[in-house]
């Protein structure tokens, strides 16, 4: 694994809030805090992937600059065909930005001539609807749907082939909603507020299919954001900022009857970002070997308040890296490159890493002909054998990153 810390990525010292990287690996946009107003950036992704072009003064880093936020921007996402960028921020309002032809040399307001946009994204929508800063978007499988979520309480569903057409509006909350992720077949969209709950909600109806709240009931204090993440496979939801025997855990929740058995254990602080790779691994076949039969795993990585990193196989008991004090603050968001083998992590001092993981580390992705049958059947899990439990018993025995047990008197 390589590990670097693109010091060009910067809101000039401000926070960046979100980062994600384009489908098809070229940029990554980042959101957060301007000067007086939110930001949206595109940068370029080969300097960051490689130091000659880096150094090469006729490489553009950055690509474009966006200020039409009034507040700061708190999540940006690509749609899946990558058409299309959301932005979601502190001015209570989602924006739909798409590229434009460039007409001319394009300046960034307020800058000397050589921060010129070299790709021109517009705002082609402003969706209002929310009452409050903006907390997270996420676009549903093949870009149906647009959600939005808000310290309002509510998630807005809206039609993302009619913008700004409103689908729904989901009421349940009853705290500050702060983060979103869709099932991978479009079937259900999850979303974790301050409210100590994880809700699951069916885009049949739109209704609630299930409210667990038992991990988040000891959970004491706030975090910025909950970014929680659904498995590749559909099998597993992993949440933010849950709590076993005090210490604080991402949640792992079987879509198999929403049953909470198990957890990713080890950080010191609260967890504020999950991401599952969007990859399914087998193991790497040693060369010359025969091949063996081998059960598929997933890889998820989990940001947490105490500024490190753990990344995690689900085929072992222990995190496969654990990265500490990689910022001076909390970790906000991460993104994982479409190949599965490159992840940017951006926190609350302004900066961000990227980590480049090698097949060895992971294992080889499952082809389209090996993933099991189609999604919607869902009898048995595949990608978490039902051999693997992440039981916390075993996973804190890791002394790399295992939480004390406060003592049950």
């Amino acid at each position: 694994m390589k590990l670097l810390k693109p010091s060009w990525v910067s809101h000039n010292g401000k926070p960046i809030f979100s980062v994600d990287i384009h489908p098809d690996g070229t940029k990554f946009a980042t959101g957060g805090q301007g000067e007086d107003s939110g930001k949206v950036m595109i940068w370029n992704m080969a300097p960051v992937l490689r130091e000659e072009d880096e150094k090469n003064e006729n490489i553009p880093k950055m690509l474009c600059q966006m200020d039409n936020h009034l507040a700061c921007v708190n999540c940006v996402r690509w749609s899946n065909n990558g058409l299309c960028l959301a932005s979601g921020g502190d001015d209570k309002l989602v924006m739909v930005w798409k590229r434009a032809a460039l007409i001319g040399p394009s300046t960034v307001f307020g800058s000397s001539s050589k921060l010129a946009n070299v790709e021109q994204w517009r705002c082609v929508t402003i969706l209002r609807n929310h009452t409050g800063d903006v907390m997270d978007v996420a676009w549903s499988p093949h870009d149906v749907w647009l959600a939005s979520c808000s310290v309002d309480n509510t998630i807005v569903i809206w039609n993302a082939r009619k913008f700004p057409e409103m689908v729904t509006c989901l009421r349940g909350h009853t705290g500050l909603v702060k983060g979103l992720t869709w099932d991978p077949v479009g079937k259900y969209i999850a979303s974790q507020a301050d409210d100590h709950s994880l809700k699951v909600w069916r885009t049949v109806d739109w209704q609630m299919e299930a409210n667990i709240t038992k991990p988040f009931s000891e959970c004491g204090g706030t975090t910025h954001i909950l970014r929680l993440s659904w498995s590749p496979d559909g099998q597993y939801l992993v949440s933010a900022h849950a709590m076993n025997n005090s210490g604080p855990t991402a949640q792992i929740v079987e879509r198999d009857g929403w049953k909470t058995n198990m957890d990713f254990v080890g950080h010191r602080k609260a967890v504020t970002v999950v991401k599952f790779n969007p990859k399914i691994f087998k193991k790497k076949q040693k060369n010359g070997s025969s091949p063996k039969p081998s059960c598929p795993y997933c890889c998820c990585a989990v940001g947490s308040k105490d500024r490190s990193l753990s990344v995690w196989l689900t085929s072992l008991k222990r995190p496969l890296v654990v990265i500490h004090d990689l910022f001076d603050k909390s970790i906000m968001d991460i993104s994982w490159t479409l190949t599965g083998l490159g992840m940017l992590v951006c926190s609350m001092d302004g900066t961000v890493a990227y980590l480049d993981f090698s097949l060895d580390e992971l294992g080889d992705p499952l082809s389209e002909e090996e993933k099991n049958p189609p999604p919607e059947n869902y009898e048995e899990p595949r990608a978490f054998p039902k051999t693997q439990r992440f039981l916390s018993t075993t996973i804190s025995k890791n002394p790399e990153c295992s939480v004390p047990q406060e003592r049950q008197n």
